[in-house]
């Protein structure tokens, strides 16, 4: 059955009233009888935060543009390296040294200039990561060390907002949703990692390496989740890891159990 819970708080009133230029832009979307109007109009109302404007960040925060996501906000403190352009591809090489939240929102507004796009070139932290995540319906992690996944990941619990989290290496990708305030048996994140592995036990990209497109496709796997749990369409990955690996082009899912002594989970209520 499809669960058409996402958790988000700012969708409630819609405006149906498209211009011709928009009834244009969105015409394959309004064809699908899932989507329609009525579905549009869902994706312009909607606040996504994206954390991370790299290789995941960059496919996930073009897309919603592309699809009228009427505002999406990033995060993102660092600057574009040419090492970035492998595979961060809302970047190019005129932008080097530029911010990466600048740059990510010139290449979304260039796709779609009706959206909005609010730049938070900033590192989160304890005390920012609460407030500015209550500021949007659905959060979507594409970083890359767990200090910063748990932060996002306590905040969505913490604000009851549905959480769309991917993380790359090498030629593997994976992808759940988290949305416990969805359902009693449904897991946050520290469901799945209570705690971060010891230190140099997980190599980031930097250190170990990662093929380009595979950012591209788990980005836009990201990207495809966020909009079903906006439009309410299809099975959500709630309660479910995707895993790709690449070189044998396999995906496999794993069914994810909520943890009962969950110290997230339990301190909230969820």
């Amino acid at each position: 059955m499809p669960d058409k819970t996402t958790g988000a708080n700012h969708m409630g009133a819609m405006d149906l009233d498209f211009s011709e230029d928009e009834i244009r832009r969105y015409s394959r979307h309004i064809l699908l009888a899932e989507v329609g109007g009525v579905g549009q109009a869902r994706l312009r109302a909607a606040r996504v935060l994206v954390v991370g404007a790299g290789g995941l960040g960059s496919p996930l925060i073009l897309y919603l543009a592309a699809a009228g996501v009427g505002t999406i906000g990033v995060v993102d403190h660092d600057t574009v390296e040419l090492s970035n352009l492998q595979r961060q591809i809302a970047h190019a090489t005129a932008d080097l040294g530029r911010p990466k939240a600048a740059s990510a929102a010139a290449a979304a507004r260039a796709i779609n200039p009706d959206i909005a796009v609010e730049t938070h070139a900033l590192r989160l932290a304890p005390a920012n990561a609460p407030d500015l995540v209550a500021r949007y319906d659905i959060v979507c992690d594409g970083t890359d060390n767990f200090a910063t996944r748990f932060l996002v990941a306590d905040a969505c619990v913490q604000a009851r907002r549905t959480l769309v989290s991917a993380a790359v290496l090498r030629f593997e990708g994976q992808l759940a949703t988290f949305k416990p305030h969805a359902g009693a048996d449904l897991p946050c994140y520290r469901c799945l990692y209570p705690e971060a592995p010891p230190a140099g036990e997980v190599p980031t990209c930097s250190e170990a390496g990662v093929l380009g497109a595979v950012t591209g496709v788990m980005g836009t796997l990201q990207a495809t989740e966020v909009l079903k749990e906006i439009l309410g369409i299809g099975e959500s990955l709630a309660g479910r890891l995707l895993i790709w690996d690449a070189l044998a082009a396999r995906v496999r899912t794993v069914r994810l159990r909520r943890d009962p002594a969950c110290p997230t989970c339990a301190a909230h209520g969820r």
